[in-house]
């Protein structure tokens, strides 16, 4: 990522988006007026109380209270940051995301991205010139085409092949170091950090070279060695060969995701162009949000050993919280000391297809897990199982694949399921309770401490939210000199419209995320208002409006009888007294 994005672009990209249409992709939706409504996502429910506004960009659910516009679905369904959501939405929309041209950092950042494309042309071109390294890859079945297409390369011996080639200057040194492509000495020196190693360019989304992977040559260690950890590369984000899988695919349907880099080089030679790699890291939220984003199903396939497995295990681990109605989750367990590389070279790509399509589903998994190191034909065993399955199945969201996994487990224990399922809630369930048929009316949950009655000041913000065009032509005078709470949020909303007099309900929420005052406003847009054809937004609102001028009248009314008690006010408070006396 560089620069930054500019506010206006992601509220108008907000405002265009049909939060139903995003909703829709991953909620079944039926219309209900002229809204849409659905059985939560977010908590287990029989009866819908999920409601999607098309006219107002937002979704509420009435039972667990979660609400939010299509960026906050994004960011909340599919566990995203919320860059990413933005970026997510703006590809849905077919939008390139802005960035801030006047941002240094944005201006550093392109030095980088430009410095490492560069370098990987260098390698690339050294690995045409270089017969020991070319030979390499033709022993791993690795042909021309499938090099150029990963751009693969090599990094010759030598202590400062890039630093004469790249170094000349100390701002270039400071961006090869910037970059991990260089190593500085004790004593100041410099050396390179790949030498006589294959190399990988390891790319983002959009294709730039962010890092590399190298693979020695020789016997020497360590056999696989990694850029570090720089402001381009974050290894538990990024994954080796997605971008190649999405250059090469119109639609993926599944991913398989592998250990290393020459898995997937090795399956994309067989014609198997829909691996990923992780990067010496285990898998982490952040692979699974991107994996999920491009498709439903993703397979796990480890080495053949202990360590495979294990790292099985974890993954499945990491997986469980992604888990929702549609995703599969699978792995494939290879024969003791191979990997997915070694396989397909020596079985070929039926064997691998064949692998592929009997992959054992999450669940099995789990369970034989579980179960392979316990007697289940023992209550104490049985006992443990369920003990061992608790923290698990908690991680899980509440619904149906949670469901069939207790009903699965309940059998291998030998408890009915609802004898299971107090154990197994978790926080998402809890939370789909602790609100549910609660329907805030507006005003509700805010007062007025003096009367007792809902506070004037939080009607007419709602009103704005969820009827924006009613503060239209409204003048802002009307409230000076008025000190009560929410009063300066009022003010700068009735701003806001009257600059964007198109501005949607979803619109005014992402203007105000970042407000202090503003940032919950997405909790009185899901308030309930009036239905009714009557209700006028534009009466109601200029009624709140005049008992705040009322209201800031007679408090000033009072505070300067209060000082003509004590002190002689003067001749303009007395001229303010008598005006503000006379009446409307």
């Amino acid at each position: 990522m560089t620069g930054l994005i500019p506010k206006q672009f992601i509220v108008d990209l907000v405002e265009r988006a049909d939060v139903a249409e995003i909703v829709g992709r991953r909620v079944q939706l039926k219309k209900a007026g002229k809204e849409f409504k659905a059985c939560c996502p977010f908590h287990d429910e029989k009866t819908p109380s999920f409601t999607v506004s098309p006219t107002k960009g937002f979704y509420h659910c009435f039972g667990c209270g979660v609400h939010g516009t299509a960026l906050d679905f994004l960011m909340e369904y599919d566990h995203m940051d919320f860059v990413d959501a933005v970026e997510s939405l703006a590809a849905i929309m077919g939008l390139e995301v802005p960035r801030s041209e006047s941002n240094n950092q944005s201006r550093s950042y392109d030095s980088l991205f430009e410095l490492l494309d560069r370098v990987s042309v260098y390698y690339e071109k050294n690995l045409k010139s270089h017969e020991t390294a070319i030979d390499y890859l033709k022993t791993r079945g690795i042909n021309g085409a499938t090099a150029k297409r990963f751009s693969l390369g090599y990094a010759p011996s030598g202590w400062n092949n890039l630093l004469n080639k790249f170094g000349s200057s100390k701002e270039s040194i400071d961006r090869l170091l910037a970059t991990g492509l260089i190593i500085r000495k004790d004593n100041g020196k410099y050396y390179d950090r790949f030498r006589d190693r294959i190399m990988f360019p390891i790319r983002d989304a959009r294709g730039r070279t962010i890092g590399f992977g190298g693979r020695i040559i020789g016997d020497e260690k360590p056999k696989y060695l990694n850029s570090p950890e720089t402001v381009l590369f974050h290894k538990g984000r990024e994954l080796y060969g997605l971008y190649e899988s999405r250059q090469a695919l119109r639609n993926i349907e599944k991913l398989v995701v592998v250990e290393g880099y020459m898995d997937v080089v090795g399956l994309a030679q067989h014609g198997i162009d829909f691996s990923a790699a992780t990067l010496g890291t285990a898998t982490t939220d952040e692979h699974l949000n991107r994996l999920f984003r491009i498709c439903e199903e993703i397979v796990f396939s480890f080495d053949g050993d202990r360590a495979g497995r294990a790292a099985a295990w974890k993954a499945l681990q990491n997986t469980l919280p992604h888990i929702r109605e549609g995703r599969q989750i699978r792995f494939i367990f290879l024969p003791e000391g191979q990997d997915p590389d070694s396989f397909i070279q020596e079985n070929g790509p039926d064997a691998f297809t064949t692998a592929l399509n009997n992959a054992l589903p999450l669940s099995d998994f789990l369970i034989d897990e579980l179960t392979s190191k316990l007697n289940v034909d023992t209550v104490d065993g049985r006992a443990r199982l369920a003990e061992l399955a608790r923290p698990l199945l908690s991680k899980i969201p509440a619904g149906v694949y949670k469901d069939l996994l207790t009903e699965q487990l309940a059998v291998t224990i030998g408890l009915p399921p609802h004898r299971l399922e107090p154990l197994f809630q978790n926080n998402s369930a809890e939370h789909g309770k602790r609100s549910h048929g609660n329907r805030t009316k507006i005003g509700s949950s805010e007062k007025n401490p003096s009367t007792g009655k809902p506070s004037i000041v939080r009607k007419a913000i709602t009103l704005i939210i969820h009827h924006p065009a009613s503060a239209l032509q409204i003048d802002i005078e009307r409230l000076s000199g008025n000190t009560r709470p929410g009063i300066e949020l009022l003010n700068s909303l009735i701003k806001a419209v009257n600059s964007e007099p198109k501005i949607t309900t979803a619109g005014l929420l992402e203007r105000f995320r970042n407000d202090a005052e503003g940032r919950h406003l997405g909790k009185l847009a899901a308030t309930e208002l009036p239905g009714d054809d009557n209700f006028d937004s534009v009466a109601e609102l200029r009624h709140c409006l005049t008992q705040l001028e009322l209201s800031a009248r007679r408090t000033r009314i009072e505070t300067l009888i209060d000082k003509q008690r004590t002190h002689k006010l003067t001749s303009v408070e007395k001229t303010e007294l008598r005006e503000l006396t006379k009446g409307p």
